[in-house]
């Protein structure tokens, strides 16, 4: 202790320091590291006056998130924007609370991802607001699918809406593109419907909650995500058993648009809090589109808006592909590509619904890893397999 009472630091584990806390790539770091980082950041968001920006700031500033609990009080004084305040918030945060919601979230077969692990979703770690810790439930390997749209519109769309927002996503999702959405009723409601509808299966759909994934949800919502979980994931920042406040959705909105390389928007009037998905979308440097409609009810107000500040005008699915880039071979109908030998076989099979690192492949191949190197490039250029960062693979639209 200090002659203040204060303690000496703030008595966090160390860890393995990522690269750069301020914008982390994955480091792939052992799970013991893994497992401090998390209850290091778990932690830090559960500290009153700490946010996605200041916090990762504040990581930044010490060398990542385990060394700010190593940081003695009279040394965080000396980083700007750190004040009594938030010292005092850190030294009074329970060092054993992220061990025991860590537990509680293992019982609920809940999953906990920080910014370090790999299998944080790849474009929302670029922002600068994203949150420090996501809860999940389903599949993780959706959360790195290679080509992801949210879908988002009003909560009280028409039937015509609702329609055409579903036979969209279906076909989308047919042609392996995976859907973003929020599980309100209307639009996304539809847009996850869709997805679960594609032919074969189809891309992944994951939906991001305004409140925890334990939360007291109605019958309805209850079976959509259990189906969302079976082919896809469903996702929070928010702790497990955390009820949904109005404050929460602008923060899930980010996510949504975090997420995606680009935002649709089927029916928003003027007020509608998809709009605020749609300029986030566009602050991110992500694409933003909207479908027109009537000008009688004001149920387009807000897509027409879009319209006039630069969004893309789409009609069709197809209209969707040519404006995000996704028009070739990885991003339309699967053709069956035959095996040229049986190393193409045995790679094809091993990614088929899978994401491999290429370590990993090359053992399951029985290569070495410049031996697979040269065979995986010949696939890639033809579309059969997507790459994802980290070095690691899975199958694409050709495969």
């Amino acid at each position: 202790m200090t002659s203040t009472g204060q303690p000496d630091s703030l008595a966090e584990p160390a860890a393995t320091p990522s690269s750069d806390p301020l914008n982390p790539d994955p480091p792939n770091p052992g799970q013991a590291d893994l497992d401090k980082l998390t209850s290091a950041w778990l932690r830090l968001a559960a500290t009153p006056g700490i946010g996605p920006v200041n916090g990762r700031l504040l990581a930044a500033a010490c060398g990542g998130a385990c060394e700010i609990w190593q940081r003695k009080p009279a040394e965080l004084k000396c980083i700007e924007g750190i004040g009594e305040k938030t010292i005092q918030s850190l030294a009074a945060s329970p060092a054993d609370a992220p061990a025991k919601l860590m537990a509680q979230c293992a019982a609920l077969s809940i999953d906990i991802l920080c910014l370090e692990d790999e299998r944080y979703p790849t474009l929302l770690r670029q922002i600068d607001d994203a949150p420090f810790i996501l809860f999940a439930r389903g599949q993780l390997t959706a959360l790195q699918h290679p080509r992801l749209l949210a879908v988002v519109g009003a909560r009280k769309a028409d039937s015509e809406g609702r329609l055409l927002t579903r036979r969209w996503c279906a076909s989308l999702a047919a042609q392996g593109i995976g859907i973003v959405s929020g599980m309100a009723f209307g639009i996304d409601a539809a847009a996850h419907g869709g997805a679960l509808d594609a032919e074969n299966g189809g891309a992944p759909t994951i939906a991001v909650l305004g409140c925890g994934l334990a939360a007291p949800f109605s019958p309805v919502q209850q079976k959509q995500i259990e189906a969302i979980s079976r082919h896809g994931c469903v996702l929070s920042e928010f702790q497990p058993e955390e009820e949904a406040r109005p404050e929460h959705f602008p923060r899930r909105n980010r996510i949504i648009a975090g997420m995606a390389a680009g935002t649709l928007v089927v029916q928003a009037d003027i007020r509608s809090g998809s709009l605020i998905t749609a300029r986030l979308a566009g602050d991110y440097g992500r694409e933003v589109l909207t479908v027109p409609g009537s000008t009688l009810a004001g149920r387009h107000a807000g897509c027409h808006q879009l319209l006039r500040d630069g969004a893309t005008l789409v009609e069709s699915p197809d209209d969707i592909l040519m404006a995000m880039g996704w028009q070739g071979s990885a991003g339309m109908r699967r053709v069956d590509h035959v095996p040229a030998n049986d190393h193409e076989a045995k790679i094809m099979q091993a990614l088929d619904g899978e994401i491999m690192h290429i370590d990993a492949l090359a053992e399951h191949c029985a290569l070495t890893v410049p031996e697979l190197s040269p065979i995986l490039l010949g696939l890639e250029l033809l579309g059969v397999v997507d790459v994802l960062p980290g070095s690691r693979y899975t199958l694409g639209r050709a495969g």
